[in-house]
């Protein structure tokens, strides 16, 4: 028994993902129910149209528009080959919506391209995950008042370098830092300024940090900077380099300008220690450098 060519366009137009057709010139033949849906453009609107007069206005992740330059459609009519894209369309009211294209040829008997098919999906509500997910990532891990990592997150990263160390042989240093005087700061120009001060200090470091390097906050005026892949001689220089950094900085008070400096204790981490090992080893000749007149760096022997 033969199957109306009607079932089968109720069949792709039962489907809430948007699919068209398009010919070798990339005239649209077909637009589902689904299509209309996502884009708010109905058949009557785009049937007879062409894709390639910046219809659906696929736009790439850095704002480009790819109907004319970078079309997964347009490529696949071209080659022949299927491709999977993660872009964005504009809606006939004028927004975005994040959606997932898929793009597959369409060939005749002797199997010359006709045409292709695209599939898109409305990505908005993975989207809408993956930023709620990242939000909790945030609330989670990151310290509310400087950005850093908060200290669960910092012993869980050392947990992680520790256990590279013992299997890869990775090495690291990390650097135990204290803001100097921070409470005789806090009581002179006030806790909002005490605060402006520990962003600032944590802002430092990140922008000093190397791309595998982790800053997190262990604790009030506490810091901790892992260095990744670090050798025992950088310890020294490294320690120098945020201590220097943050001499620097001026953070702006209704009692005038404050100015900070760190005591920076470091260790290289061995394969034996723990997390909390290590903190205690880079714990103590921060101690030692506050002892000898803060605004310095010592370097476990």
């Amino acid at each position: 028994m033969s199957i109306p060519e009607s079932f089968y366009k109720e069949l792709l137009d039962s489907l809430t993902d948007g699919v068209d057709f398009v010919d070798q010139d990339r005239w649209i033949t077909y637009w589902n129910r689904g299509a209309e849906a996502i884009t708010g453009d109905s058949a009557a609107d785009v049937i007879g149209t062409s894709c390639w007069d910046n219809l659906l206005r696929h736009v790439d992740g850095n704002g480009k528009e790819l109907c004319h330059d970078g079309c997964p459609l347009a490529a696949t009519v071209l080659d022949g080959a299927g491709r999977d894209a993660d872009v964005a369309l504009l809606h006939r009211d004028g927004y975005l919506v994040p959606v997932k294209v898929r793009s597959a040829a369409i060939r005749d008997e002797t199997g010359g391209i006709v045409g292709a098919v695209e599939t898109f999906q409305d990505e908005t509500a993975h989207v809408e995950t993956l930023q709620r997910v990242e939000e909790l990532r945030q609330l989670t891990y990151l310290d509310a008042l400087t950005g850093a990592g908060n200290r669960r997150y910092a012993e869980a990263e050392l947990g992680v370098r520790l256990a590279e160390l013992k299997r890869h042989g990775f090495p690291f240093g990390l650097r135990f830092v204290d803001v100097d005087h921070f409470r005789k700061a806090n009581d002179i120009h006030g806790h909002e300024a005490g605060d402006a001060v520990l962003r600032i200090v944590a802002s430092t470091f990140r922008h000093a940090a190397r791309t595998h390097d982790f800053v997190g906050r262990w604790g009030g005026e506490e810091f901790l900077v892992v260095a990744a892949h670090a050798p025992p001689g950088t310890l020294q220089a490294i320690g120098d380099r945020i201590r220097t950094l943050v001499e620097r900085t001026v953070t702006p008070t209704a009692s005038g300008p404050l100015s900070v400096t760190i005591s920076v204790g470091a260790a290289l981490a061995r394969p034996d220690d723990t997390p909390e090992s290590l903190v205690a080893r880079a714990d103590e000749p921060m101690y030692q450098a506050k002892k000898a007149g803060r605004n310095r760096v010592v370097a476990e022997v």
